[in-house]
């Protein structure tokens, strides 16, 4: 018998990133899966292109396999394979480059004797269960593709397509198939997550209480939802016990000028009366937040920055603001200077990093952790706030759910022993 070639994942950028290698993985019947791209006959990269900077990580990784596999024939997969795919391509980079359409084609795609660009469309949604995730202990859900909005500093519309969400029956099976091999806990992602059931005649909302029906279901937790999304029917399940405490809320800027230059449909005044009403009910809450974008002054910062302590916010995913071709933000003038953007990301990282302590110091009783990896009786978990905790004990507590109580609340992690 012949020896199969051995395939190993690179993944950059997002959840949704995450389980599209998982689609490909569960694909791969005449391949093997490597654990070392140095030890793999190709290697397959999955691309994130949401900023310029994306785009030199993804090439620079790709030129590093050059180094330490020169024999391993390299395939881009991902957003960046509709960016930058074709000049990869033309310039000799990669042996390969396929589009997100084609990721449940990859075992006959891979077979290909020569070189191949197979890019595909921008509508094609998956069908493909994922039965197991690889060295996970919760699982990723992509529930939708694609995005309708367009703000002035993203490219991913262009490479992700509009928004189209995959069928409930899909979802629901999947889940059903992940509950039933031990997974408890659900993450549901997609590329703009809250437009779920849009062109299908239902809601988020509605998917959340089938899925909550399945059997074994314990948690589940929501991918970057947008303010203007969560709605009267998705509030009155802000108290389901299945509903993980954690909202991630994208409202991108405080100022509402910046908001009207990145040309975003959400408002100061809006998010606060939002974010207190879900703050009110017990939940943390996270949000991206782009500092240094084109025209944000000093007095639009000075806004900000006093918006952003006023908001009950505990967690943040701050990016200084990269260009990105072929959006409207990469031609606008008024650049923020790069030192400034980045003490300005300081400051507003340590704001909410201390947000985030008093909130912990607040709850320290009754959390409900899912223990992820553990070394030299140490362990790591997320709590039911999204906030990790670092466990001592000589059990092995991997995989397991546990309750813990007083916890000590450091600086930059929860600790106990158990």
């Amino acid at each position: 018998m012949s020896k199969k070639n051995r395939v190993f994942f690179k993944t950059f950028g997002c959840r949704t990133n995450q389980f599209d290698t998982q689609v490909m993985i569960s694909h791969l019947e005449d391949f093997e899966l490597s654990q070392s791209e140095s030890e793999a006959d190709i290697v397959v990269v999955n691309s994130c292109t949401v900023t310029n900077g994306a785009d030199s990580s993804v090439r620079g990784y790709i030129n590093s396999i050059s180094r330490k596999n020169p024999n391993a024939k390299v395939v881009l997969a991902g957003c960046g394979s509709h960016s930058k795919g074709e000049s990869l391509f033309e310039s000799g980079k990669v042996y390969g480059v396929m589009g997100h359409s084609e990721k449940e084609k990859i075992n006959d795609i891979l077979k290909h004797q020569d070189r191949f660009y197979q890019i595909g469309d921008l509508n094609h949604i998956d069908n493909t269960i994922v039965e197991r995730f690889v060295d996970k202990s919760r699982a990723f859900i992509k529930i939708q593709e694609g995005c309708d909005f367009a703000c002035s500093y993203c490219i991913i519309p262009s490479v992700r397509g509009n928004a189209r969400s995959h069928s409930e029956e899909t979802i629901l099976r999947q889940i059903e198939l992940l509950a039933s091999n031990g997974f408890g806990e659900f993450v549901l992602t997609g590329t703009n997550v809250g437009s779920y059931g849009k062109d299908r005649a239902t809601s988020i909302s509605e998917l959340l209480k089938k899925i909550s029906q399945i059997r074994g279901v314990r948690r589940i937790r929501i991918g970057s939802l947008e303010p203007i999304q969560i709605d009267d029917a998705f509030k009155e399940l802000l108290s389901e016990t299945w509903m993980a405490r954690h909202l991630h809320i994208a409202l991108q800027h405080t100022s509402d000028r910046m908001l009207e230059i990145m040309n975003r449909r959400n408002s100061y005044a809006s998010d606060k009366e939002l974010l207190e009403e879900i703050a009110e009910a017990g939940y943390a809450i996270g949000t991206d937040f782009i500092v240094g974008h084109p025209g944000e002054g000093e007095s639009e910062w000075s806004e900000a920055i006093k918006r952003v302590e006023q908001l009950p916010l505990t967690h943040i995913h701050a990016f200084t603001y990269s260009k990105r071709d072929g959006t409207a933000s990469a031609s606008m003038q008024d650049i923020v200077q790069g030192d400034i953007a980045k003490n300005r990301h300081k400051e507003l990282t340590f704001l909410i990093a201390e947000k985030n302590y008093n909130f912990r110091k607040k709850h320290t009783d009754n959390l409900q952790v899912l223990v992820e990896q553990g070394k030299d009786n140490h362990y790591n978990g997320l709590d039911q706030y999204f906030n990790r905790v670092k466990i001592e004990t000589k059990q092995d507590l991997s995989g397991n759910w546990i309750v813990l109580n007083g916890i000590r609340a450091q600086k930059d992690l929860n600790y106990t022993t158990y």
